[in-house]
């Protein structure tokens, strides 16, 4: 690869607007059929260069992240009890809490207000967990990240922002965790 070329993976799809994504430290583009991945990367260089030193920040960074050790009996209550503490703050009521492996996220809500938790989450610091669950929990308030929705955050979590840097270093150290104990 040149110095300043990008590197990238392409997917065309029957979409109308072409978006870009970083999928586990990874560029990819999604695009309508027959739009060319130049003209987006061009039009978007800024973006993926700041995004680019992010990630590299957090993969040097994700060296130094102690993983807990915690049994799934323990997470599951603990996880447990953090839901319904932020269901009773932030007012709102949740279904139920699952838990199973997930390859791209922390967590995730379903409509029927179903909260489903990634299992790699019981290696992380509790502090982690309780704003990963929060973070969710706010989805039920505000579906997406807006305005409104960093708003309700940073009333709890004025320095947010860390927690997300934090998240995304810890991504990458469970990861290269599980990929090192595939090549022993």
């Amino acid at each position: 690869m040149a110095p300043g070329e990008i590197k990238y993976k392409t997917r065309y799809r029957g979409i109308k607007y072409p978006r870009l994504e970083f999928k586990t430290g990874s560029l990819e583009l999604i695009l309508p059929y027959n739009y060319k991945p130049e003209v987006l990367v061009s039009k978007h260089r800024q973006w993926i260069d700041r995004k680019t030193r992010f990630i590299k920040a957090c993969l040097k960074d994700s060296k130094n992240k102690k993983i807990i050790k915690r049994s799934m009996d323990e997470f599951r209550s603990l996880a447990k009890l953090l839901a319904m503490d932020s269901a009773g703050e932030l007012r709102v009521k949740i279904n139920g809490v699952f838990f199973r492996p997930m390859k791209t996220k922390w967590a995730s809500f379903s409509k029927k207000r179903n909260l489903t938790l990634n299992t790699l989450m019981k290696f992380l610091p509790e502090r982690l967990i309780k704003y990963i669950i929060y973070h969710e929990v706010t989805h039920l308030l505000e579906r997406h990240h807006n305005e409104n929705f960093w708003k309700v955050i940073s009333k709890k979590y004025p320095d947010y922002p860390r927690y997300e840097k934090s998240l995304f270093s810890y991504w990458f150290r469970l990861h290269n965790s599980k990929m090192e104990k595939l090549t022993e």
